[in-house]
């Protein structure tokens, strides 16, 4: 069983803030240096904004930090291809993934691109994305869930 380690326990944080404040939940963390510098939670209910994924979240809070390539971006669920494409616009080299059983994201495509992808297939994070699916599918749906 994978540890979980506080980086992924941050994105985890940011989901479930996410899912209490009527959104879909997922999480997302991004870490330099082995220091947490920005978290973000997708927002695309609450801001009525369809691009504010976690990973995008997270990224606009970071700012401009001088350079991505050292960081590594934590997920809640494997990024979608708008997330991926941000993380090899900015070179983020490494991304460590909850889970990727209720969406198989753009795997591929980062690797393709030379980022190193960790799936941690966590069980909190299944349960969590399943929960919610079944709870509101509709909501999930309406843009990458299909």
């Amino acid at each position: 069983m994978p540890v979980i380690d506080q980086f992924m326990r941050a994105a985890i944080a940011q989901a479930q803030e996410s899912r209490a404040e009527g959104g879909i939940p997922i999480g997302s963390a991004l870490v330099l240096h082995d220091e947490l510098i920005a978290v973000g939670h997708n927002k695309r209910v609450q801001e009525n904004d369809p691009v504010t994924h976690a990973e995008i979240d997270c990224l606009r809070r970071a700012g401009r930090i001088g350079g991505f390539q050292r960081t590594i971006l934590y997920s809640t669920l494997m990024p979608c291809y708008l997330c991926a494409g941000a993380v090899v616009q900015f070179g983020i080299k490494r991304v460590v993934v909850g889970e990727s059983r209720t969406f198989a994201g753009a795997r591929d495509f980062m690797r393709s691109h030379g980022v190193e992808v960790i799936d941690l297939d966590l069980a909190e994070c299944v349960e969590m994305m399943r929960s919610f699916i079944a709870e509101q599918p509709a909501l999930w749906n309406e843009d990458i869930g299909r």
